[in-house]
Formats: C-alpha cells, sequence, structure tokens
C-alpha cells in the first residue's frame, strides 16, 4: 500500500515511523514545508517532500496531520492532482461531512485520531466513516491496527476519542511522572524510578489488553486485607486521585467543544 503522509508534525512523524517499522510492506511519502528536520526518515525508506503533490496520484491512502486553518490550502493543492482516493484526516474538529463535501464525491473521507504512541506500534486510533464507505474504510483500519488497536467508533465521539486517546497519553505521562518522583522520595534514583514506574504502567496495560476484564479485577489482584496497596489507594481515593483524573478529561472536552 501506497500512503502519502501530508503534515510532517509529531503525530505525521510518529505515523511515518510507526509504518516503517510494523507495517514494512508500504510506501510512505511525508511532505513538509521546511522538510529538515525530518530527512532521517529517508534512511528508513520513505519519500520526503516539500510538495504535497510529489508522488500523490501513485496514493492508496492521503493521511491528512495538519492543522485546521491548513486544511483549505492543502485541498486547494492537492484536489486537482487526485481522484478516487481516500482521504483519512486526522484534524481535529473536522467533520466528515464537511470533509467529503470539500473533496467532492470521487473521494472517500474517512476521520481518524491517532497518537503519539504509533511510531512504537502502540496508538489507540479512533476511526470513523460513513456507512457506505465501510468496505474501502477497511483498509486504513487495516493500516492502523499494524499500529496498535483501531476501535471504529461514532463520528460524535470523536471529540471525545481525542480526549481520551491523544490527550490521554500526556495525562498517562503526568501519572508516571508523579511516580517517579514519589520514587525519589522513598530512596530510589530519578533513572531507577522512572524505568520501574514507566514498566510497572506498561505492565499494568498490556495485562488488561490481554486479559480484556475489568482493571479492579485485576487491582483485586495485588491488593491484600490490611496490605499497604490498599492503604495506598485509599489515601489517594481521599485526595481526589480518580475524580480529578476524570473531571480533567471533561474539561479537556468542553475546551475542544468550545
Amino acid at each position: 500500500m501506497k500512503v502519502h503522509i501530508i503534515g510532517g508534525g509529531n503525530l505525521g512523524v510518529s505515523i511515518a515511523l510507526g509504518l516503517s517499522k510494523f507495517s514494512m510492506d508500504n510506501q510512505i511519502t511525508i511532505t513538509r514545508r521546511n522538510t529538515s528536520s525530518i530527512l532521517y526518515l529517508e534512511k528508513l525508506g520513505a519519500t520526503v517532500s516539500t510538495n504535497n503533490t510529489h508522488l500523490i496520484q501513485e496514493a492508496d491512502i492521503i493521511i491528512l496531520t495538519i492543522k485546521p486553518y491548513q486544511v483549505d490550502t492543502v485541498l486547494s493543492e492537492i484536489l486537482p492532482a487526485i481522484s478516487n482516493k481516500i482521504i483519512a484526516s486526522a484534524v481535529s474538529g473536522l467533520s466528515i461531512d464537511i470533509l467529503q463535501n470539500k473533496i467532492g464525491g470521487s473521494n472517500i473521507a474517512v476521520r481518524i485520531m491517532p497518537n503519539i504512541a504509533a511510531q512504537f506500534g502502540a496508538s489507540a486510533t479512533c476511526i470513523a466513516f460513513q456507512e457506505q464507505n465501510k468496505d474501502k474504510a477497511q483498509s486504513v483500519v487495516s493500516l492502523f491496527q499494524s499500529l496498535g488497536t483501531a476501535p471504529i467508533i461514532d463520528e460524535k465521539l470523536m471529540d471525545a476519542a481525542t480526549v481520551l486517546a491523544a490527550s490521554g497519553t500526556a495525562f498517562a505521562l503526568r501519572y508516571i511522572r508523579a511516580s517517579m518522583q514519589a520514587g525519589i522520595e522513598i530512596g530510589f534514583d530519578w533513572q531507577t524510578a522512572l524505568a520501574i514506574s514507566a514498566q510497572t504502567v506498561k505492565g499494568a496495560a498490556e495485562m488488561l489488553l490481554e486479559e480484556k476484564v475489568h482493571p479492579e479485577q485485576l487491582i483485586d489482584r495485588v491488593t491484600t486485607p490490611q496490605g499497604c496497596t490498599i492503604a495506598g489507594l485509599n489515601e489517594m481515593e481521599m485526595h481526589g486521585f480518580s475524580s480529578s483524573l476524570i473531571r480533567g478529561i471533561k474539561t479537556s472536552l468542553k475546551q475542544i467543544k468550545g
């Protein structure tokens, strides 16, 4: 499959890196106005260009990882050069209907929300599309399944997916940072504390994904009567651990919706 990524920022580069590592049968082109910072992708087999239309006629999937204000300019450049293409948009706030109207009936609009863990094959990429385009959109689903998980969701939940999957990366990292800081307080150097905290979070996530159970079932396995784990959990909850996280996620969603 030939994949054309327009927008060589953090997200676009993460997708390109992930595809080069975990889906190596693909041919990747990535564009950016100033390519100096991403030329290293050429060593991984990607084509890097300042021209958004470079090789775009050959693309099977065009991925937009650009800012909302750039959409009309980019589409004005590429639409005269393409037809019968799948355009997968990671543009925040750009609905499928609006994008479909912009790109015309000969092309297919799909909405995606990956995160930067795509470069490690660990993105949670939420995908939405119009029902009549279900069959053709499967190529996008398959592509992002190679970069982690790719749940199909109702488009009305895409803003929520942005918070939970994309902003959620920052929230998870903030937990790891706090855990690292606590590790320093109880005696570890920061490098060791960070390594332990990060690996522990990774292990917990892998258990959940593998066993597909409610988190409380796994929590029960490591909490014993009158033990240190339940004491720590109760102290955290007394100070608003869960409620603070929930409020933060809901506040981020309000910010997106304006």
